[in-house]
């Protein structure tokens, strides 16, 4: 099995502070890594990092990330927007804030697709209503929908397509299921498990729930206080954990204990001097 991604000494930082502690991750092709961490862990900075996200106060001091052996972190800002999208595509918790509210989601689909391909009209509304079908959506009403007039599990789906829809390789899901309820959430996890299988992509998914870590996921990075405490095969790590955190996870399997340090990552604030 070929490595799609590699995480090699990666550390970030905030003027002096250190918030990533030289983390080494390695995904294969087609596989489903979880980080499991708590709130202000590093994990959601972790996946930033990967597609040059990172809020501006944040440096990448040391380290390198290579996607299919290529250094991601010695692209120009016109190389790496190519390579969104159509080699890394992302799945955020606040799905809502990816749509604009005055434009119809069949307008923005389309205009996602402009950014990428040289196609014509017919063969991108093609593309949108296969996505939007694939999602589970019904694609006609949708693309004449503005995001107000669609639920909270339908966006997220919609934000699933938009990603699909570029097939990227690589595929970083953010606590995609936390703002939804119970059954929705599910869905949404079924649909990802499905969509991987059908288009044979990698996924990256970042949560603070053991549970979601335990059914999904081939391989698994146990993160607190922007450290990789252990990772390796889910069920290994599970079941034969070396880390006292990673016991204490799964003696509570609920709330996260970890306790944040003096200065939490997601603390951090542009201007904070300390």
């Amino acid at each position: 099995m070929s490595t799609l991604l590699e995480i090699k000494g990666l550390r970030l930082a905030v003027r002096e502070q250190t918030l990533i502690h030289d983390i080494s991750l390695s995904l294969n092709v087609g596989e489903w890594l979880t980080i499991i961490g708590e709130s202000g862990s590093g994990k959601t900075l972790t996946g930033l990092s990967i597609g040059q996200l990172l809020p501006h106060e944040v440096r990448h001091s040391a380290g390198e990330i290579l996607l299919n052996g290529m250094p991601l972190q010695t692209l120009s800002e016109k190389e790496i927007n190519r390579l969104r999208g159509k080699e890394i595509g992302y799945i955020f918790q606040d799905y809502s804030s990816v749509f604009s509210p005055f434009i119809t989601i069949g307008k923005q689909l389309n205009e996602t697709l402009q950014e990428h391909y040289s196609w014509g009209r017919k063969k991108r509304q093609h593309r949108i209503i296969q996505a939007l079908e694939d999602v589970g959506l019904p694609a006609q009403r949708v693309i004449k929908s503005y995001p107000f007039q669609l639920s909270g599990g339908q966006l997220q789906r919609v934000s699933i397509a938009t990603a699909m829809m570029l097939e990227p390789k690589l595929l970083i899901a953010d606590e995609p299921t936390s703002a939804l309820d119970g059954i929705t959430a599910t869905d949404i996890l079924e649909l990802l498990i499905r969509l991987r299988s059908n288009t044979g992509c990698t996924i990256l998914f970042i949560t603070h729930d053991l549970k979601l870590a335990r059914g999904y996921s081939d391989q698994i990075a146990i993160m607190c206080k922007g450290n990789i405490l252990e990772s390796g095969e889910t069920q290994a790590v599970l079941s034969h954990s070396t880390h006292a955190y990673t016991r204490k996870l799964l003696a509570a399997e609920s709330l996260l204990t970890c306790t944040e340090p003096e200065h939490s990552i997601e603390h951090v604030k542009v201007g904070d001097s300390s």
